[in-house]
């Protein structure tokens, strides 16, 4: 797990959200989250999908992906709207999802990976 320090974005939480330092506004992260969060400065925008009826985010039928998606957009560091499908996706897992959408970094996950990318985290 890599730390990264972050300041101007925290939202006062107290260390009450996952990977919240508290006090001293340290984020944690996993190395599969570093690495989604460098997958979307590549692509702005990817699909993700769901069922109907559920909260649980669907990305490329990869179960592994679900707890990462979830923990950063808990963290603020992605947001997911199922209501901006991803116009012209022909991926075949996501045309098969009854909801679909889109993820994206928020400014708040911009501003952390480019202090990842500034650190040599790798």
């Amino acid at each position: 797990m890599e730390k990264t320090h972050d300041c101007t974005s925290c939202t006062g939480c107290n260390g009450g959200c996952p990977g919240c330092g508290g006090c001293d506004h340290s984020l944690t992260m996993t190395q599969p989250e570093i690495d989604f969060l460098r997958r979307l400065a590549q692509t702005p925008f990817l699909p993700v999908g769901r069922e109907l009826g559920e909260e649980t985010p669907v990305f490329e039928n990869n179960a592994a992906m679900t707890p990462v998606l979830l923990v950063l957009e808990k963290k603020n560091l992605i947001s997911i709207d199922y209501r901006q499908p991803l116009k012209g996706c022909a991926e075949e897992w996501y045309l098969s999802c009854p909801v679909q959408g889109s993820l994206a970094l928020t400014e708040r996950g911009q501003k952390v990976l480019d202090l990842i990318d500034y650190q040599g985290i790798l």
